[in-house]
């Protein structure tokens, strides 16, 4: 980790009574800076990009999801070797394996034993209202299909959103370690050769009622992301570590990011992509942002707070 640097915090909060409250507001005007650029970020040409060439990927099954992940865990986008060429200019690799999954059939469809005509014929069926060619198109079944992940694959390059942080991290990821044990998580920084989460860049998993959340996150060498991304996981274990929790994932996303964002900018870190990741957990409203202000300010102001006692700042 880097040496310890007189990084100091882009705001700072007395010992006063009035000490919460200047946290508080300070965190509110800083989720408005993030909503307005979650607002820009929406509406900027490189989003536009991004979100046009997600949707070009199906959304596969749970069936279909498992299959990949059992054949490739490292996959991330998949498609059929012509969807490749002819939909984002690239090319599938010599020598590549193909990724097999479940293709739907579409077929008419008879509208009393569901099959296809084909089998229609020779089924115990015996609907005759109206003749095969007038019958609706339907599922009628599926066949093996191959795709490929876009690792596999070669060519133009698909847009991508920065979401990382810069900045003089110091000797905050350490400092976060120490804070960790305080807030009773466990923590572990993992060697990029070793990650076995394919493109996350850290996780939380959370445990028995006994057990400590496990925060684990990816060794690199941008130490201002990997401290913001350490916050972020942090946040998970406070916000989410019961087991089962009822906040959908998008929710969840917007509160841990946010925390993210209010705690780099607290120690003096920039942030401001943090608007990309927000903008596609946001869908069309991120004024969800500030909706959720209550529970992100007051995972924020424990966080900097543990952060502070542990550098044994006033």
């Amino acid at each position: 980790m880097s040496e310890s640097t007189d990084r100091e915090p882009s705001a700072s909060f007395g010992d006063s009574d009035q000490r919460s409250e200047e946290m508080h507001s300070t965190i509110e005007a800083w989720i408005d800076d993030l909503v307005d650029q979650v607002d820009e970020a929406q509406a900027s040409e490189a989003f536009q990009e991004w979100l046009d060439v997600q949707s070009r990927f199906h959304d596969y099954s749970y069936r279909n999801t498992l299959l990949i992940t059992l054949q490739c865990p490292e996959a991330t986008k998949v498609a059929g070797y012509r969807t490749w060429q002819e939909e984002f200019d690239r090319h599938v690799q010599a020598g590549e394996s193909a990724i097999w999954i479940w293709a739907p059939i579409i077929s008419k469809q008879c509208p009393e034993c569901g099959n296809a005509p084909s089998y229609h014929e020779g089924s115990d069926c015996d609907y005759d209202e109206t003749p095969p060619e007038e019958w609706e198109q339907g599922l009628v079944g599926f066949q093996p299909a191959s795709v490929f992940d876009v690792s596999q694959t070669d060519g133009e390059p698909l847009p991508d959103l920065d979401t990382a942080a810069t900045g003089d991290a110091g000797d905050l990821v350490d400092v976060l370690e120490d804070a960790a044990t305080t807030l009773d998580v466990a923590v572990r920084v993992v060697d990029g050769n070793e990650w076995l989460h394919g493109k996350a860049e850290g996780i939380c998993k959370p445990r028995g009622a006994d057990e400590r959340p496990l925060v684990e996150v990816r060794d690199r060498e941008n130490e201002a992301d990997l401290a913001v991304t350490l916050v972020h996981e942090l946040a998970h274990a406070l916000l989410h570590g019961a087991i089962s929790d009822p906040l959908a994932r998008s929710e969840q996303e917007l509160e841990v990011e946010a925390v993210a964002y209010i705690v780099g900018r607290h120690c003096g870190l920039d942030t401001s992509n943090s608007s990309f990741y927000l903008a596609a957990w946001a869908g069309d409203d991120p004024e969800a942002i500030r909706d959720r202000l209550g529970r992100i300010s007051q995972t924020a102001q424990q966080l900097i707070d543990v952060v502070g006692s542990t550098k044994g700042e006033d």
